[in-house]
């Protein structure tokens, strides 16, 4: 199981003259020293508007930052969202194969809708057509990288005959995935050939059918998109380490629990306000469940405790943090990304955190992967 950092690059009030700047480059300051740690992936969202939430609005600068600070890392989208009236396909392509190029082939393309009107209606989306516009997105961006000579005439876009460049330098191409939190995304993320990304909050048991679903599909990705097949299920995880347990979950607990508070005040009564009557299908399942741990806090109240017991966060010391991720890598997941810049964490705490991290929690994981490729070699 790989391991990966995520940032929404929170900014919660009080706001200073330099809040914004101190996060943008602290949080950089973290995901180098994620690499240095055994890290495998940074991934960087795409939000509009989510005051204190996520000021990640232009990903493509940040981690064009972090492609000359690291060397190995891989660079993830996270996501950039396909939507006609933000992101044009051709930007998309461009964008992403320049990074690429800079990074030396370290990028993944991590493609979504958003699952909140919130975002999207200041730029006059349409709800009901994000998933279509999405897919026709999904299948045209590695044709742009793959071909010199590239039309297309579809539902939403009618791009001319050009050669989009510069190209990308992974061949043939990046790693598609797609954020993932109704079970119906995973399904389709299988079938589009496609990595799926969790993001919703659950207890790893929970999460295990939802994997499978998408395993079972990509075995055969009867409509893949590109011209490779990226069977990877990454799943999401609100974490932190420290020596003493009781310190990470005191220090760690009620941040965790800002991050739930707060998307649940900017995205539940958006979905309140709506009559479920005349919410896209593709919607229903987010406008019912409001916020990526709403099940889960219906279940267990809002308690960080049960959360950290549950799995649901992965908060502790070395040991207990090591068998929390267990049941993420038992339910099957291919990568487990950790969110660790939620609320008021501090910087220094969050650099301490990442080096417990390196120096015991991955080289745990490590070590099995090791025994397990030796194992099979030795068959």
């Amino acid at each position: 199981m790989k391991f990966g950092l995520l940032f929404e690059l929170q900014v919660p009030k009080p706001w200073n003259a330099r809040s914004d700047f101190e996060i943008f480059h602290q949080a950089a300051d973290q995901a180098v020293l994620a690499e240095q740690m055994g890290f495998e992936y940074i991934w960087a969202v795409e939000h509009h508007f989510l005051e204190q939430f996520a000021h990640c609005a232009a990903p493509e600068v940040w981690l064009g930052h972090l492609s000359a600070r690291t060397s190995a890392v891989r660079l993830g989208f996270g996501v950039i969202l396909t939507e006609r009236q933000i992101n044009h396909p051709v930007r998309i392509a461009e964008r992403v194969a320049v990074l690429d190029i800079m990074s030396n082939g370290r990028v993944d393309w991590r493609t979504g809708r958003a699952s909140n009107p919130y975002q999207l209606e200041p730029f006059g989306v349409n709800l009901g057509e994000t998933r279509q516009e999405w897919e026709e997105v999904i299948e045209i961006v590695p044709k742009m990288w793959t071909q010199n000579t590239f039309s297309h005439k579809g539902r939403f876009w009618d791009i001319h005959e050009r050669n989009v460049v510069p190209k990308p330098i992974q061949k043939p191409h990046p790693p598609v995935w797609v954020a993932a939190q109704q079970p119906a995304t995973f399904d389709l993320a299988g079938r589009k050939g496609i990595g799926a990304l969790c993001f919703a909050v659950g207890v790893p048991g929970e999460l295990e059918e939802r994997i499978k679903s998408y395993k079972k599909a990509i075995e055969t990705a009867p409509e893949q998109v590109g011209l490779v097949k990226n069977n990877h299920c990454a799943t999401f995880t609100i974490a932190y380490c420290d020596e003493s347990d009781q310190a990470a979950r005191e220090l760690a607990g009620p941040q965790a629990m800002w991050y739930l508070d707060t998307i649940e005040g900017i995205y539940g009564p958006v979905w309140k306000a709506k009559n479920l009557s005349e919410v896209p299908d593709s919607y229903k399942w987010h406008a019912t469940n409001n916020t990526p741990g709403e099940q889960t806090m219906t279940k267990v109240g809002k308690d960080y405790n049960t959360f950290i017991n549950n799995g649901s966060f992965a908060i502790g010391n070395p040991d207990n943090m090591i068998k929390t991720l267990e049941g993420y890598e038992a339910a099957g997941a291919d990568q487990v990304i950790l969110f660790m810049q939620a609320g008021r964490m501090s910087h220094d705490k969050l650099m301490r955190s990442l080096k417990l991290i390196g120096k015991y929690v991955l080289p745990h994981f490590q070590e099995k992967a090791k025994k397990k490729q030796a194992a099979k070699a030795a068959r």
